[in-house]
């Protein structure tokens, strides 16, 4: 489903699925969302308009470079153990502010100011992830896949009821990454059971 919403948003040709009064009136009372989005809240990447979904589909969580804190991961457990969502999808995307601040700070060995520190200390293991895999410097592409893979194994580590349903079969989880200018959204690693055979981020 979220491949073909996709592949019609870079198309053009969106079908705007579950967007009518009737089903608006129906959601009024109970959301069952088929899978929980944890991405970037950068303006240029809007979950529900790049997979071309509609109310009720998805719940989404975000922040700026999609670092995780309890509160995500609250957020994250309530689609999952609450709602019943049996997919997380972790989304990141090219062009990215808090990797590429996370890149300049690593470079320059001088850190932001304010909280936007405490982005950059999030981001910061991918950065170490990227280099060590990576002949010479990693770049920001390398970099962001980096973050999606660590960041959905993040989540699968830290949440024990993340955890379970991975374990039982109930939920996977996988990374995107993002190109915003074709509007392409690649699948580039996975948690959990996946059509029967279990995979591992990266």
């Amino acid at each position: 489903m979220l491949e073909a919403g996709n592949a019609r948003f870079m198309a053009g040709d969106r079908a705007h699925p579950h967007q009518d009064i009737h089903l608006r009136e129906r959601l009024a009372a109970k959301q069952s969302p088929f899978a929980v989005f944890f991405g970037c809240a950068d303006s240029r990447v809007a979950a529900e308009i790049i997979f071309d979904q509609g109310l009720g589909d998805l719940f989404v969580v975000r922040t700026a470079g999609h670092v995780v804190d309890p509160s995500v991961l609250g957020s994250i457990e309530f689609g999952v153990e609450v709602l019943g969502a049996p997919l997380v999808v972790v989304l990141g995307h090219d062009s990215c502010g808090a990797i590429g601040a996370t890149l300049a700070a690593s470079r320059s060995g001088q850190m932001p100011p304010g909280f936007l520190r405490d982005i950059v200390e999030r981001v910061l293991p991918s950065v170490l992830a990227a280099s060590r895999d990576t002949v010479g410097e990693p770049s920001a592409e390398d970099v962001e896949r980096a973050h999606i893979l660590h960041t959905a194994a993040l989540i699968a580590d830290r949440s024990r009821i993340i955890r379970e349903r991975l374990d039982d079969g109930r939920l996977a989880i996988v990374g995107a990454q993002y190109a915003l200018a074709v509007g392409q959204a690649r699948f580039v690693g996975a948690v959990g059971d996946l059509d029967g055979s279990t995979a591992t981020a990266g």
